[in-house]
């Protein structure tokens, strides 16, 4: 088969319902690939347990031992989305020519796959995946994801409206990627920064196949904190200028409380008072977070922990497969 060599990359937690369906289709998809030239030899579909605690590594062995395009990787502990995701792109960079990433659910067409390595024949080192419409969201959610959206371009992020993580990297785009060494990851607002030509590719969003999200509110609610903490400082400059604005306020009010006390004006104002301890007492405790949350980013950061850790894997080829989030050599059991 000519053509490059495409890792299509899943990050899995607790996927062993719908994980017999996806491999299925992706393996299916990757031949049919490959028949029209656009998945060489070298293609894999690449498997990362994010430390699941059901069967999905089991059912990831299975599948490699039916299959050798099928390969696994397998974290040590539970890091998270972003982490296993980071890290089966790190381990497909020295084994492909472009990687794409997806999630296990199957609500990513899989039809679209096509498009991305068309682009990236063209030249495009870096293919995004958008959403043609948000039908299949209620209505909380689009209004929330489209809010989030908005929030982090008005504070100076360039995200990609409507993208999540469905996205073609070239292994330049991938080198790029593994120069950012922050421990707190928002690859959506990364990836971007990296540069180099780019483009889209816009696909209809299906219903989860089986199973449940991964992301409740809770989790959703986090993700854009830490997106919007990681990339932007703008909170603290809102916090600065919101002192400036009730400083000002402020020196009014004493300028009014004067004039009414020698004007004889005065009055009990236990309503006005109450109201305005709590409001500035509301204001402070928001700052103080504000700030708090940068502090904790930073503590994260100085300690330099690990990313991840790889406990186990099973791939075929060139390559180290065990690296921790640092570059060093993991544990393994090959």
């Amino acid at each position: 088969m000519n053509g490059p060599a495409v890792y299509l990359v899943v990050p899995c937690y607790n996927e062993e319902a719908v994980l017999p369906e996806t491999v299925k289709r992706l393996t299916e998809k990757l031949a049919r690939m490959g028949e029209a030239g656009l998945a060489g030899e070298g293609s894999r579909i690449l498997l990362v347990d994010d430390g699941s605690k059901d069967r999905t590594w089991a059912l990831i062995q299975a599948f490699h031992g039916e299959d050798p395009r099928v390969e696994g990787v397998k974290l040590a502990h539970n890091r998270g989305h972003q982490n296993a995701l980071l890290c089966g792109l790190m381990t497909a960079l020295p084994r492909c020519d472009c990687a794409i990433s997806l999630d296990a659910d199957l609500q990513d067409d899989v039809e679209a796959l096509d498009a991305f390595v068309e682009k990236f024949l063209e030249g495009c080192d870096v293919v995004y995946g958008v959403r043609n419409r948000r039908d299949t969201d209620t209505w909380f959610k689009r209004a929330t994801a489209q809010g989030f959206y908005r929030i982090m371009r008005l504070l100076g992020a360039d995200v990609v409206f409507n993208h999540a993580d469905y996205r073609l990297m070239s292994r330049r785009a991938l080198e790029g990627l593994s120069e950012y060494r922050e421990v707190n990851l928002f690859l959506r607002g990364l990836v971007p920064l990296i540069g180099y030509r780019s483009d889209y590719v816009y696909y209809d969003r299906q219903e989860r196949f089986a199973g449940e999200s991964k992301y409740p509110f809770k989790k959703m609610l986090a993700f854009a904190l830490d997106g919007i903490t990681s990339f932007s400082v703008r909170p603290l400059k809102l916090i600065s200028n919101l002192g400036i604005l009730i400083s000002v306020l402020s020196v009014f009010g004493l300028l009014y409380a004067l004039i009414s006390y020698f004007a004889g004006w005065a009055v009990s104002g236990w309503t006005a008072i109450v109201c305005s301890i709590w409001l500035l007492g509301g204001l402070q405790m928001l700052c103080l977070g504000v700030v708090g949350g940068y502090i904790g980013k930073i503590y994260s950061e100085v300690k330099a922990r690990p990313r991840f850790r790889v406990e186990e894997a099973l791939l075929h080829g060139p390559g180290d497969p065990g690296k921790d989030g640092h570059g060093t050599t993991a544990d393994q059991d090959l």
